[in-house]
């Protein structure tokens, strides 16, 4: 699928499961963090950050179709204490919260996110980009499979 890169919205991009792992593995996720995806669609990488890294998981997903779809695969996979999912517009979030920021999106989305990081997340907040760049202090790029190139950021 193409989608125009200067776009300010973001298309349903599923990163596959191993996909989802490295870049939590890149960010060195465990059960001290809070990570926040945000679209987080059906909710798969927060199950994943929950289940196998042991965070406290939080989605934020816009669209009423995916933000049910993630309700039920939380209730289905029992994981209602440890992961929180908002029916909301990420550019008006609050995740301040957050040790980690998961994120799939476009370069439009994460410039206009970008002065968002810097005001509202904590210094060194991770935040980890699948396929696209963003104008953060760059930590560590991983190439997974030639499937997805992950970049590592820190907020200063």
């Amino acid at each position: 699928m193409v989608w125009p890169p200067d776009s300010p919205w973001s298309p349903w991009w599923r990163t596959s499961d191993k996909g989802i792992r490295a870049a939590f593995k890149l960010a060195k996720l465990g059960p001290k963090d809070i990570v926040y995806d945000l679209g987080s669609g059906d909710g798969r990488t927060l199950i994943i950050a929950a289940k196998e890294f042991g965070a406290k998981a939080v989605g934020i997903e816009i669209d009423p179709l995916r933000y049910c779809i993630s309700k039920v695969l939380l209730w289905f996979n029992g994981l209602g204490s440890r992961i929180e999912v908002r029916r909301e517009n990420f550019l008006e979030s609050d995740f301040s919260d957050a040790t980690v920021v998961f994120v799939y999106l476009v370069p439009k989305a994460l410039n206009r996110l970008k002065p968002k990081f810097l005001k509202a997340l904590k210094n060194g907040t991770r935040i980890v980009s699948i396929n696209y760049e963003s104008e953060l202090p760059l930590i560590q790029t991983f190439d997974h499979e030639g499937k997805y190139k992950i970049r590592l950021y820190r907020t200063p």
